[in-house]
C-alpha cells in the first residue's frame, strides 16, 4: 500500500522537506527514485532523522562515487538497488579479466577521475554496444541501417555485464537490458544477492 508520494523539481535546492513528510507518513519502505544529487540528499536526511525504512535506491543513482559518498557511506548501509554490471566497488571483480582491462583503460583515459563512479562503467558498456551496432551495420552506415541494427541485437554478452545478463533488442522491444540482480550496500561495496530477475 502506498501511504505517501513526494516529488521534486531539479531546480529545488534540497529534498529535505519531502523526506520529513515521508517519515511523518509512517512509511516503512522508501523507494528513492531520484537523480544522484537528490538521492544523496534523501539518504543523508533520512539518516539525520533516524528514519530507517527499507530503502530501495533506483539504479541510476546507485554510484558509490556520485551518490553514496556524498550521502555518507555509513548513512548508506543497507540500501538496496538493482545491478546489471560489475560494480567498481565490488571486490569480487578485482581479478576479473574484463574488469582489469577496464581499469587499465580507466587509468589511461580517465586520470584523476573517481574510479568508484559507476557512470564511467555504464558509459564504457554503452560504447561497446554502439561499437557492436556499427560492426553489424558493415559498410552501410545509413541512419536507416544503424537503427535497424540497433533494434536487432541478439543476446549480446558484454564482458562487464553481470553473469546471466545480456543486451537484447528487437523491432518491437527497444529496451536493451531487461535483467537485473539485487544488491545491498554494506558500507564499502554493493553486495549482490538473490537471482537474476527479468524477462
Amino acid at each position: 500500500m502506498i501511504v505517501a508520494r513526494e516529488t521534486y523539481e531539479v531546480t529545488d535546492p534540497t529534498v529535505d522537506s519531502q523526506i520529513v513528510k515521508l517519515k511523518a507518513s509512517g512509511a516503512d519502505v522508501f523507494i528513492n527514485v531520484a537523480v544522484p544529487k537528490f538521492a544523496a540528499q534523501a539518504i543523508k536526511k533520512a539518516a539525520e532523522m533516524s528514519w530507517k525504512p527499507t530503502h530501495y535506491l533506483v539504479q541510476v543513482a546507485s554510484s558509490v562515487g556520485s551518490t553514496l559518498t556524498p550521502a555518507g557511506l555509513d548513512n548508506s548501509v543497507g540500501l538496496i538497488t538493482t545491478a546489471f554490471f560489475k560494480d567498481p566497488s565490488d571486490p569480487q571483480w578485482k581479478d576479473d579479466k574484463a574488469f582489469l582491462e577496464y581499469q587499465e583503460w580507466f587509468k589511461k583515459y580517465m586520470p584523476g577521475s573517481d574510479p568508484t563512479d559507476s557512470f564511467y562503467i555504464q558509459g564504457y558498456i554503452n560504447a561497446q554496444t554502439v561499437a557492436h551496432v556499427v560492426k553489424q551495420a558493415g559498410n552501410n552506415l545509413t541512419r536507416e541501417n544503424i537503427m535497424k541494427q540497433a533494434a536487432s541485437i541478439n543476446d549480446l554478452k558484454l564482458p562487464l555485464l553481470l553473469p546471466g545478463i545480456n543486451v537484447q533488442t528487437s523491432a518491437t522491444d527497444f529496451y536493451p537490458i531487461e535483467r537485473m540482480q539485487l544488491a545491498r550496500f554494506d558500507g564499502k561495496a554493493w553486495v549482490l544477492f538473490g537471482k537474476v530477475y527479468g524477462d
